[in-house]
Order: structure tokens, then sequence, then C-alpha cells
């Protein structure tokens, strides 16, 4: 294998669980967002793939980083964004720490207990919510809400593809500990129906999940850019549904994503939340100054 194409999977950015530079942003900033999505997609890829071995997969990520760096024999994904990137005048940490992340789904296939994987969280999503609100000039003060948000999202697709990923790459994020409080090995996650005692462990993340959802509530409603602010809403609001199905549904032989009418729904209700909240709060301030000329 010679390049990022020889192991592209051919999925894209309308394949994603959770809206990538969807309308609701301003149409200005989608291609920057759509070339930090490709370099990312590229590097899921390449560790993802089914035959490469190891230290294929590692070079490949090196060649991407090279990219990011403007060294020569770089991948074009990874030139792509560097010359996005400079065009807005932004940094390249949160494609950096990417690379971490994507390096140890390469290295390391289990995760010990919940600290352990949210470590690796902030790594393979929190960089991702960071990005698009520097891309939006938004203040790092948000920083906590986003990572909040992203590492349950993250934790989402986790738990929904946990058994995908361990039968075709042997990779496992639900924590070891969590498992093993309940008596079972991985190996629990090859069997087409999840036991009881599965079911308990997944549902029981779930509502850590949520818990995260909790901390990141509020992040919408500080988020200064409208449009931005409405997308944090939608995507609010498919990932509690998500966690309240990951609570009720067994991952292993039952459908946890979303049909597309019914994220259209919830996204529906997700963004005219956040509108109505804001509407709200334009009214409220406007409303002195409407008492005084009284």
């Amino acid at each position: 294998m010679t390049g990022a194409a020889d192991f592209a999977s051919g999925k894209g950015h309308r394949d994603e669980n959770f809206p990538v530079a969807s309308r609701l942003v301003r149409a200005e900033l989608r291609p920057t967002i759509l070339a930090f999505y490709r370099f990312a997609r590229a590097a899921d890829d390449v560790a993802d793939h089914p035959t490469a071995d190891a230290g294929q997969k590692l070079a490949e990520l090196d060649r991407l980083e090279a990219g990011l760096r403007g060294e020569t024999g770089a991948s074009e994904e990874g030139e792509r964004l560097r010359s996005a990137l400079q065009a807005r005048d932004l940094t390249d940490r949160h494609a950096l720490d990417l690379l971490e992340a994507f390096r140890r789904d390469v290295t390391k296939r289990r995760y010990a207990d919940w600290a352990e994987l949210m470590d690796y969280c902030r790594y393979s999503a929190a960089p991702v919510g960071r990005f698009v609100l520097d891309l939006h000039g938004e203040s790092q003060a948000l920083w906590p809400q986003n990572d909040a948000l992203c590492a349950a999202l993250q934790v989402i697709n986790h738990l929904q593809d946990c058994a995908k990923d361990y039968r075709e790459l042997d990779r496992v994020y639900v924590p070891l500990d969590a498992l093993g409080t309940h008596g079972l090995a991985v190996e629990a996650l090859a069997d087409r129906q999840a036991s009881p005692s599965l079911r308990t462990v997944i549902a029981g993340l779930a509502r850590r999940t949520g818990a995260l959802l909790d901390q990141s509530r509020p992040f919408a409603d500080r988020v200064a850019d409208r449009r931005l602010a409405l997308e944090v809403g939608v995507i609010h609001a498919l990932a509690e549904n998500l966690v309240h199905r990951l609570e009720r549904r067994d991952p292993l032989s039952e459908r946890v994503h979303h049909h597309p009418a019914e994220a259209a729904v919830l996204a529906l209700r997700g963004g005219l939340g956040v509108a109505v909240k804001r509407l709200g709060r334009l009214v409220g301030l406007r409303q002195p100054s409407l008492h005084g000329q009284r």
C-alpha cells in the first residue's frame, strides 16, 4: 500500500451518525470543515483497514502528519488540510491530536476502565469540536462542554458498534472492568444476542454517557454563532435519543442507529429548542427598553 487511497473505505461525510458540515453551518466555513473531515476520514480508514499490518498503518499516518507539517513524501489529505488551515489562520493542533487517537487504534485494542476511555476520547473526539469552535471564532471557555458532548458522541458510536468492532477489528472500547464486574470477557461481544449481563453493562455505560450529555446541556446556549448553536442543539438531541435507545436495546441484535426520518424529526426538535431559547433571551433583553417607552 502506497497511499491513503489504498486504504479508503469509500465512506463519506453523509455516512456518519451525526451531522458533518450540515446546511446549518455558514456556507463559507463548510469547505474548511470538509477538509478536516476528509483528513480524519483518511486517518480512520487507515487505522481500521482489515488487512494492512500495524507498520503499514503507522507509516501512512506518519505521511498524513507530514502533509500537515508541509514535509516531503506527504499525503494529499494532509497537504490539503494544511492549506485550508493556513487560509483561515488556524492551528494544526487539533488534527495532530486526532492522529494520536488513530495511532492508538493501531496499537491499543483494549481499555481498562472509564478513565482510560475518556483519555482516548480526549484525542479521538474533543479535537473535532474544538476545531469547529476555533473556526467559528468561539471562546476556548466552551471547550469543557464541547469535550463532554464529543466524548458522549464517541462512546455512543462505540456502544452501537461494539460487536462489529470486536468481530472485524478485535478492538474493544467497552471498559474491561465493566465487563469483569459482571463476570464477562470480551468474547461476550461475539454472541449474536447480548446476554442479560452484557445488556446491563451496555445500559450502565449508556447512563454514564447520558451524564456527559447533562454536562454539555448548556453548550448550545453559550455558543455565540447562531447557526452553530442550532447545529449543536441538533447533535445533542440526536445523542440523547441514542443514549435512551442504548439503555433499552441490544446493539448486538437490534438496530440502534436512526432511520433518516427519525433523525430528521429529532434534528428539527433539537434545533427548534435552541431557537426558542435564543428568541426568548432576545425578547427579554429588549423588554426593558419597550417598558421605558411607555
